[in-house]
This record gives C-alpha cells, sequence and structure tokens, in this order.
C-alpha cells in the first residue's frame, strides 16, 4: 500500500515545492521511496502550469536537491486518494478544511510545522514569495526542521496507526 501525502501553500511555486522535494528526499534516504507518495499543489490556480520561483529553486538546488515543478491547484475531489494533505499555514489549513467534503477528509489536514516539536505556536511557514533570498532560507530551515517529525508520523501511519500532531 502506498501512502500518499500532499504539501500544499498559495499557488504551488515557493512553500509547497519545496517542502515537496525536501521530503521526497527523506522518504528515500529512509528508504521509503516506494511506500510514499510525495506531491504538492496550491489553494489557487494563478500559477498553474508554471515552474517554480526561481528563489525556490536556488536555494534547493544550492541545499542539494532536486527541483523539477510544475504548478497546479488542488482539487477537493483528490481527497479520497491522499492520506495525508500538509498545509504550509493556518489559512491554507482552514481553506483545505472548507474543501474537504467529509470530516474524514478534513482530518486528513495538518499543519507542516505541527511536526517540529521546537516550533512552538508558531506553525505557520512564512510565504517568503514578497521577500528577498533570506525568506527562502528561512522556509526550508522550517520544512527540513519539519520533516523529521512527518517522517516518524508517516512510519508510524504505515505501520497501521494514525499519524498524531499538536492541535493547531
Amino acid at each position: 500500500m502506498t501512502y500518499r501525502v500532499c504539501f500544499v501553500c498559495t499557488g504551488n511555486i515557493c512553500r509547497s515545492p519545496m517542502a515537496e522535494h525536501v521530503f521526497r528526499a527523506r522518504v528515500e534516504e529512509a528508504g521509503l521511496g516506494g511506500a510514499v507518495e510525495v506531491d504538492s499543489a496550491g489553494t489557487g490556480g494563478w500559477h498553474e502550469g508554471d515552474g517554480a520561483d526561481p528563489r525556490t529553486v536556488a536555494v534547493l538546488e544550492e541545499h542539494g536537491y532536486s527541483s523539477c515543478h510544475t504548478a497546479r491547484q488542488f482539487h477537493a475531489s483528490w481527497f479520497p486518494a491522499l492520506d495525508l494533505v500538509v498545509a504550509l499555514d493556518e489559512g491554507h489549513l482552514h481553506d483545505l478544511r472548507r474543501l474537504a467534503r467529509t470530516p474524514d477528509e478534513a482530518a486528513k489536514v495538518r499543519l507542516l510545522r505541527s511536526y517540529d516539536p521546537a516550533a512552538g505556536d508558531a506553525l505557520d511557514v512564512p510565504d517568503p514569495y514578497y521577500g528577498g533570498s533570506e525568506g527562502f532560507e528561512e522556509c526550508l530551515e522550517m520544512v527540513e526542521a519539519a520533516s523529521g517529525g512527518l517522517l516518524d508520523a508517516i512510519r508510524t501511519a504505515l505501520r497501521g496507526n494514525e499519524p498524531m500532531e499538536r492541535t493547531p
């Protein structure tokens, strides 16, 4: 059985593709490439068909990650095929839960930083789009910090237990 996870931000050109590529690398490093499928999307379709923001690509490549990406919009019809939908901030969390057609679908939506015990109450990954490269570096640091906890949660789910997170 394949465990399917989709990271979601606003336009699918900055935060969610970064999370997708970082987490895919973690999955591969853990030897779970055949068991976990990683994807990303945006809550809106403004950038559908575009590549990732050049600053996202630069930060990913500088840190040794892949960066090939085509932006797309998340659709409610995807929920049944997904095991986990990972929102990058509270706004995405609320948007995605509103899109969910059932309580079970809404329960699949979690915040990425809820998997980082050091995050405290700061569970949003700030949007770096309107800033400089330092915002993209900060985004990468947050994504990397949460990836270990997320991977542990998915390992637990693969063993037949429900992944846990702190309540946002």
